[in-house]
């Protein structure tokens, strides 16, 4: 059996109806219960449901065989993990965002940049040579430059019409996130043949 667990929320439909088209499916009654651990019809894989910051801690320990999860998670997380395939889901963008256009041509000394993605900010940033206060926040990341907390955000968007609306536009992409397949390396040395199918069927859908 192949323990799979999928990120919650924005993630969850898109993953399940993928694995539907795979051939793997949930019940209506299993999907519509408040149950966190569910059979597949088969019988041979069991779905955890876990917050998307969750589902790599799961994975790299070994209690889930496999995740499905958005790369946005894993580049935060830094889990050791294999990536074998681009699920093509829950596509968006990792961003820098400010209120001015120009931002980042304007650049003198350390700015605050606020989000809930203190890896990747710190990363992008290092690598650019810009010293930055990154500011950990959990939610609402766009209220932080109108408040006068930060100088810019990292945040992850779809449309951009959250931003648009809080008075802030997109000065920089840091990457694209879409829904990932995540394997526990452990697994896919021990359960190479489950793994490779599961894989299998899922690369025919995408």
């Amino acid at each position: 059996m192949i323990t799979i667990a999928i990120a919650k929320g924005r993630m969850q439909e898109g993953a399940l109806s993928l694995l539907a088209r795979a051939g793997i499916r949930l019940s209506d009654e299993a999907v519509n219960s408040r149950r966190l651990a569910l059979m597949d019809e088969t019988g041979q894989y069991r779905f955890i449901f876990a917050k998307p910051a969750d589902v790599p801690v799961y994975v790299e320990h070994g209690i889930a065989d496999c995740g499905v999860v958005g790369r946005d998670v894993l580049l935060e997380s830094q889990a050791d993990l294999l990536l074998p395939l681009d699920l093509g889901i829950a596509r968006c963008r990792i961003v820098v965002a400010a209120a001015d256009a120009q931002a980042m041509t304007k650049v003198q000394g350390m700015i605050r940049v606020a989000t809930k993605y203190s890896q990747i900010a710190s990363a992008h940033f290092g690598a650019r040579g810009i010293p930055v206060e990154i500011i950990q926040l959990s939610g609402s990341v766009e209220l932080a430059p109108a408040l006068g907390l930060a100088d810019m955000i990292v945040d992850l968007v779809e449309t951009g019409v959250t931003l648009r609306e809080n008075g802030l536009t997109v000065v920089e992409e840091i990457a694209e996130s879409t829904g990932r397949l995540a394997v526990n390396r452990a697994s896919y040395q021990l359960k190479s043949y489950e793994v490779g199918r599961l894989v299998k069927a899922l690369e025919a859908v995408v």
